[in-house]
């Protein structure tokens, strides 16, 4: 795990990328059809995303539907409501200024699939309420192309198991039990870079941030180290070369891969207590803090572990 995403990076490209793309359809149009959505763009999955985006959007504004005098919630309604959704499929109309977040947007959600579906597949599954609604995970899959088949093995789990909903935390030990069944390799990225790039030129080595080892000596033979505090004293400080930046909070900068990385090596499969030390540390106001909390409740770990390691490297960009 040397190489992570840099976001900014993906961002910035998303950004020229679509702009590219809106500048062409909208030099001779004021508007973008539904029709013209399927092929806006050579990679499907950034058209399918749009398409996605469109009917979430649909979905939000149905949920505000509320009177005092009309039951929105009857079979019969839900029906034609459905039925006027796909009448207005028919006749999408978007002004360019209201379609460009949605293919900005689309073309990032592209970019993290191909290049960090691991991290894709965590927000697909988590969300904002960290529960898994079965249903609406299927509707996700029907828009989604690209390094599909763990999710759709997953679908099909909880589908025999009549599942409508799952707590993030038994979510992620489904996928994470499939993903080592179906020994599951992302798909090549080189064919969609070539899409990408006959629009704008996509260098997928300016996604990576690659972090630099430093040569340090070995500590001395007689010195033990104890605490967290005491092996930080030996490890290396990051530099402008490791791309070093601070984060607001762990729990958003966390990739699918850490959490099962932390959760099986450091809280012994334990999800539920790595979530809640995950929030503690981000409730704390300092290092300090957060390495007493540690030595308090996990003086035991291996401080030489690769795991340990990245765990404290989080920390380190938290409270910079």
């Amino acid at each position: 795990m040397d190489d992570k995403i840099s976001q900014e990076a993906i961002t910035q490209y998303s950004t020229a990328y679509a702009n590219k793309l809106l500048d062409a359809f909208f030099q001779n149009k004021n508007t973008i059809s539904g029709k013209e959505i399927l092929s806006f763009s050579d990679v499907q999955q950034v058209n399918l995303f749009i398409v996605r985006e469109l009917f979430r959007t649909w979905r939000e504004e149905t949920k505000k539907l509320k009177s005092p005098y009309f039951d929105y919630h009857h079979p019969d309604v839900k029906s034609a409501l459905e039925t006027f959704m796909n009448v207005l499929s028919k006749y999408i109309s978007i002004e360019r200024k209201n379609f460009e977040p949605l293919v900005k947007n689309s073309v990032l959600q592209t970019l993290l699939v191909i290049f960090t579906p691991y991290d894709y597949f965590s927000s697909i599954i988590s969300g904002n309420s960290n529960k898994l609604d079965v249903s609406l995970f299927k509707e996700e899959l029907k828009y989604l192309r690209i390094n599909k088949a763990p999710l759709e093995q997953m679908l099909k789990k909880l589908e025999e198991q009549h599942r409508t909903e799952l707590p993030g935390n038994e979510a992620f030990g489904v996928l994470d039990q499939i993903l080592e069944e179906v020994h599951f390799t992302p798909e090549d990225p080189d064919p969609y870079i070539a899409q990408f790039s006959s629009v704008d030129l996509l260098d997928s080595d300016k996604f990576y941030i690659t972090k630099t080892e430093d040569v340090t000596p070995e500590p001395k033979a007689r010195q033990e180290i104890t605490t967290v505090h005491d092996s930080l004293i030996q490890e290396p400080k990051p530099t402008l070369a490791d791309n070093f930046r601070k984060i607001d909070r762990i729990k958003d900068r966390l990739t699918i891969n850490q959490k099962f990385m932390f959760t099986k090596v450091l809280f012994q499969g334990d999800f539920d207590l790595f979530s809640k030390t995950i929030e503690e540390l981000d409730s704390l106001p300092d290092m300090p803090s957060a390495l007493t909390y540690l030595n308090r409740y996990y003086a035991t770990w291996d401080k030489e572990s690769e795991e340990f390691n990245e765990f404290i490297e989080m920390l380190e960009k938290r409270f910079s």
